[in-house]
């Protein structure tokens, strides 16, 4: 196993992504609370917004488990924003979809984000093509094999 890596360098670029990442939990949480949704609510509805999608592939974007993404589903279908609807591919298959009302929400909320929309805002084209390589090589294989799934 590698010895760990201590110097101050390595320090702080863990300290900043741990920052970022922090920052950009905060902002959503805001955003989503002023729409009295929770964080993990806003995000689901999020995803949903782009496309329809099964319920288990909302958990393997969001990684966590199903169970939990049919409570958050179940709690947004409540409040008019989701529904249920068959697959028109696989009608055994129920997709979750956002409806008018919840295609609005999610609108409202990409708009109110400052930098958990955009944080690489301040990054030219070059910069953000450098730091995606730099996370993917970080991460290594996991990261190649993490986008090829659905």
């Amino acid at each position: 196993m590698a010895t760990p890596r201590t110097d101050p360098v390595t320090l702080e670029v863990v300290e900043l992504i741990g920052t970022v990442v922090a920052r950009y939990y905060e902002e959503y949480e805001r955003a989503a609370a002023a729409h009295s949704l929770t964080g993990a609510q806003a995000r689901v509805l999020g995803l949903l917004s782009m496309e329809p999608m099964p319920m288990r592939k909302v958990a393997n974007k969001l990684r966590c488990e199903p169970s939990n993404i049919t409570g958050i589903v179940d709690r947004l279908e409540a409040r008019g924003l989701v529904e249920r609807r068959p697959d028109p591919s696989d009608r055994r298959v129920k997709l979750a979809a956002p409806t008018k009302e919840g295609i609005g929400t999610a609108r409202q909320l990409r708009e109110a984000l400052g930098f958990a929309r955009e944080p690489l805002a301040e990054l030219s084209d070059a910069e953000r093509t450098v730091l995606r390589d730099l996370l993917r090589r970080m991460l290594g294989a996991n990261a190649a094999l993490e986008r090829s799934q659905p």
